[in-house]
């Protein structure tokens, strides 16, 4: 009978003549792999020797998903121990979805070596790639192993490689962290982080989980900040010298590398007493009042990252994790949290403040690079320097609008010609913000008809008012 590998079960490979030690978090799947090529056998061939339940798992467009996963039952684990050559009870220990059943498996005749198909994020957590060197090291071949591992432990110190996750439809297993001794050091300081978040009774995943969506958050708005040259910089080492032309690429994937110091530091910064206490002064203590835009505990976390001109955009971000976080702590400090649960608990992390992983950003990316004339295909095409350009524009002409919003005094006629002047100039500022969108679209190979339709324009008026405005520049 044919399994859903469309192979044929009863493989006769006497257990047991070589031994296959599992990695420490490795995927039972990876450990069939490495098993096969030990073998010297196809790894679709070796999967014959199990029933299998349902067909393995792949990405949207098509391919073997890096993270599939395979559960067994007692008498598939049984098999897979006797090939390895290797106890149940090390497996056991070794393979986080070892013992992992479900009720296609439970549903088999009894006795039958048994598998299912799963993801491995929905099995044991997130999963990635295992350092090739580390594997040859150990083993003699320079095989792919994937394993779970969460991101506090993704550099490998001795090759100096950052490992990436396995779920995301691209080629890289790892990135290159040798000219960032840094990202390395983060790694090795992460450990007293994880103690000290344990002695203050905080969850270490939580913790780290938080900081990484503060971060991440920054890191979003990090093309717009002019004082900025940490980031770019290594995600240009990382890219192999220079991002080049594929820079919205290279900083979905080199992001949690790029920004792992920064991640570590906050973490640390968020569990220091000394700090929490800079954000309840900046509360006004025992006199509520708004948090302030040069406030102390943003000026300091400012600093502690290495950028002192942090503070106030940091302060500022309403709505984000930081100022979450800022707000829980201080409603623990007035008493006033309430019941325990997540308004006052510090390290509660909200699902819309979750940062976003790297396969669903390659996800989003290709979408907006295959439809054409969507809203968003602009920026999937325009670098990201004009891009940033075009935002603070825009910012400028919000800044005018909300200055109409204050209180105006004098004469009614000065009133009406101080507005009027406002109006125009916030005017002039919003059409210069659409035509540098226009523009750039354009020129990063958006076909005119579509951005004319955008624009509410002939391609003929559009195409006047663009050369126009270049020559005005000029």
């Amino acid at each position: 009978m044919a399994d859903a590998d469309g192979m044929v079960q009863g493989g006769s490979l006497p257990p047991g003549i070589f031994r296959v030690a599992p990695f420490a978090g490795e995927t039972t799947a990876s450990l069939i792999c490495r098993t096969a090529s030990r073998y010297g056998m196809e790894a679709k061939a070796l999967r014959s020797c199990w029933q299998w339940r349902n067909y393995p798992p792949g990405h949207d467009g098509g391919g073997a998903r890096a993270d599939a996963e395979v559960l067994l039952n007692a008498a598939g684990r049984q098999l897979l121990a006797g090939l390895c050559g290797v106890e149940e009870d090390v497996l056991a220990r070794a393979l986080p979805s070892w013992g992992q059943e479900d009720s296609k498996l439970s549903a088999g005749k009894n006795g039958v070596p048994a598998a299912a198909w799963r993801t491995g994020g929905a099995v044991a957590g997130p999963v990635a790639f295992g350092c090739r060197l580390c594997a040859a090291r150990r083993t003699g071949t320079a095989v792919r192993v994937v394993r779970y591992a969460p991101r506090w432990e993704r550099a490998c110190v001795r090759h100096g490689r950052w490992l990436l996750d396995a779920d995301a439809n691209q080629p890289l297993e790892h990135l290159d962290l040798r000219g960032l001794p840094e990202v390395v050091a983060a790694q090795r300081r992460w450990a007293g982080v994880a103690r000290r978040a344990a002695r203050a009774g905080a969850e270490p995943e939580r913790v780290f989980a938080l900081a990484h969506a503060v971060v991440a958050r920054w890191w979003e708005q990090a093309l717009h900040w002019e004082q900025e040259t940490i980031w770019p910089r290594r995600l240009h080492q990382v890219a192999g010298g220079n991002a080049g032309d594929d820079l919205e690429r290279w900083r979905i994937v080199g992001r949690d590398a790029v920004v792992f110091p920064e991640v570590v530091t906050v973490a640390d910064a968020l569990l220091d007493p000394a700090m929490a206490q800079l954000a309840w002064a900046d509360s006004g203590a025992g006199q509520p009042r708004a948090l302030p835009a040069d406030g102390m505990f943003c000026r300091r976390l400012g600093e502690r990252v290495g950028r002192p001109w942090l503070g106030p955009l940091a302060a500022t971000d309403y709505g984000g994790p930081l100022t979450s976080w800022m707000g829980s702590v201080i409603r623990l400090r007035r008493g006033a949290g309430g019941p325990p649960g997540y308004d006052n608990d510090p390290w509660w992390l909200r699902q819309e403040h979750q940062s976003t992983t790297m396969a669903g950003q390659l996800r989003v990316l290709g979408k907006e690079k295959k439809a054409p004339g969507s809203g968003r295909m602009w920026r999937a095409a325009v670098p990201a320097e004009q891009r940033a350009l075009i935002t603070r524009a825009i910012e400028s002409a919000e800044e005018q609008l909300l200055q109409l919003r204050g209180a105006q005094t004098g004469p009614t006629a000065d009133v009406a010609r101080q507005l009027l002047r406002s109006l125009r100039h916030s005017a002039g500022l919003i059409e210069n913000a659409w035509k540098r969108t226009a523009l750039a679209a354009v020129n990063a190979g958006m076909p005119l008809e579509e951005v004319a339709q955008w624009a509410d324009m002939s391609p003929d008026a559009l195409m006047n008012m663009l050369t126009a405005g270049q020559e005005d520049d000029g």
